[in-house]
Formats: structure tokens, C-alpha cells, sequence
């Protein structure tokens, strides 16, 4: 006489793995749920990168004798209008202080972006 050996998987089996899933669910999705405000974060991280690296390139454009490209900073405002386009993205983006930057010199500003990001900068005059 021959055994019947049967192959799958008992109504227990089944119902332990919806329940470890469903455990495994309730677990990762709130971790993914509020991503917009650390994307919101790292956008204005990288627009002030940006207005960093501009300000650099145009305190070096300034240096030369041919003063090609340079554009006149007095302020730390001024500086948006380095980037490629000449202004901030579109957004309420908005540059502080306001005081005066000397040619030459330093000054750390701030961009405050959405939902009360901010990142800072160093902007120099020319």
C-alpha cells in the first residue's frame, strides 16, 4: 500500500503570514508617511548650496579685469539674482538680514523656505 503524501500549506500557516505581514505593514508605513517636509528640508538645504556656490563663482567673476558676468552684491538679498535665471525658485523663498555686505568681505545669510525651513550660507560682497 502506498502513502499519500500530501504538499501545501495548513489554514494556520496562512493566517500566521497575513498577520506577520500585516504586523511588518503597520510598522514601515508610518515611517513613510511625512516625507514631504524632509524633502521640503532638503530643497532649501540645496537652493542655499546653490546661492553659495553662485556667490563664490561670482566674487571670482568680480576678481578679474574683465569683471565679466559679475553682478553687484551689497546684501545678502542681492544674491538671488546670481543664480541661473536670476531669481529664487518660484515658493516662498525669501533671503535675510538685510544689512549690507563690504566688497570683499563675508556674511552669513539665511534662506527661509516653506513651512518654516531654513539653511544657511555665505554670501560675498563685491
Amino acid at each position: 500500500m502506498r502513502k499519500t503524501i500530501q504538499k501545501g500549506f495548513t489554514l494556520i500557516e496562512l493566517v500566521m503570514v497575513i498577520v506577520i505581514l500585516g504586523i511588518l505593514a503597520a510598522v514601515a508605513v508610518p515611517q513613510f508617511v511625512d516625507l514631504s517636509s524632509d524633502a521640503q528640508t532638503a530643497t532649501t538645504s540645496g537652493i542655499a548650496g546653490a546661492l553659495g556656490s553662485a556667490a563664490t563663482t561670482n566674487y571670482a567673476a568680480c576678481s578679474t579685469p574683465s569683471k565679466t558676468g559679475c553682478i553687484s552684491i551689497a546684501k545678502c538679498a542681492d544674491l538671488a539674482g546670481v543664480l541661473a535665471g536670476g531669481a529664487l525658485p518660484s515658493g516662498s523663498y525669501n533671503i535675510t538680514p538685510a544689512t549690507a555686505i563690504t566688497p570683499g568681505q563675508t556674511a552669513t545669510c539665511t534662506l527661509n523656505g516653506p513651512n518654516s525651513t531654513s539653511a544657511t550660507f555665505t554670501g560675498i560682497g563685491t
